[in-house]
């Protein structure tokens, strides 16, 4: 099953993901992929007003990719504005040919895309499953997030449209992807290997409904209750 996680920017989806693969790997279920946190600062108490520090008082400076499942964390990007002050812009890197708000180093673009190059290449590597194995609990993708470049340019992550595009495997049978409402047409018959396919927001339904999926059976079909009736429905509290 393909969860597809959507809302407005800073809604809260990270920090709710982090809180699912804490769930899962809790329970035993591989995680693989990668996850896309927030770097911030406590403005609180700074007095000056500041239009990029958040209505609690913390400013986003940049951004930082975990490859899962071993949770190894590098620096991804960087505020645009921040890494012209810190000399750190280049003018030639796909964020940068795209206008994006976010300052992206294409060599950290090609270490994620080579780490999800190992998953595509390691990918039936656990399809062959003994009888006894039928009801092992499958793993799950993470892919934190699909953006402009991705789903505007076709670059960016490329790798990890190329995972997706290749559906599940033995390794994991279910897939999490982050992708801004605005994005959401890009989507249309992309995919369809990985069946059905939900639209979540993050809240405690989402979470229910990914833990049951995530949690049953390999051969166990997924029945609609399992995915909270959320199949092809507007995320709630999007």
């Amino acid at each position: 099953m393909l969860f597809v996680l959507t809302g407005n920017v800073q809604t809260g989806k990270t920090r709710w993901l982090e809180h699912v693969i804490e769930s899962l790997e809790s329970q035993g279920i591989a995680v693989f992929g990668v996850l896309a946190p927030g770097v911030w600062a406590d403005r609180r108490g700074m007095g000056r007003p500041n239009p990029n520090v958040d209505a609690n008082g913390f400013e986003k400076l940049g951004i930082d990719n975990v490859l899962l499942p071993s949770h190894e964390r590098l620096t991804f990007a960087r505020r645009a504005d921040i890494a012209l002050e810190e000399n750190l812009f280049d003018p030639h890197a796909q964020s940068a040919q795209a206008k994006l708000s976010w300052h992206i180093s294409d060599d950290a673009i090609e270490c994620v895309n080579g780490h999800f190059s190992s998953l595509l290449a390691s990918r039936d590597a656990k399809a062959d499953l003994q009888p006894e194995d039928a009801a092992t609990k499958p793993g799950v993708l993470v892919v934190d997030e699909l953006g402009r470049l991705e789903l505007e340019r076709g670059g960016g992550l490329t790798m990890a449209l190329a995972v997706l595009d290749a559906g599940p495997t033995g390794s994991y049978a279910h897939a999490i992807v982050v992708v801004r409402e605005s994005l959401l047409p890009f989507l249309d018959g992309r995919f369809e290997s990985w069946g059905e396919r939900a639209l979540i927001a993050p809240n405690d339904e989402s979470l229910e409904a990914v833990l049951a999926c995530a949690s049953s059976p390999r051969n166990r079909p997924v029945r609609d209750t399992d995915a909270g009736q959320l199949t092809n429905r507007a995320p709630v509290d999007a």
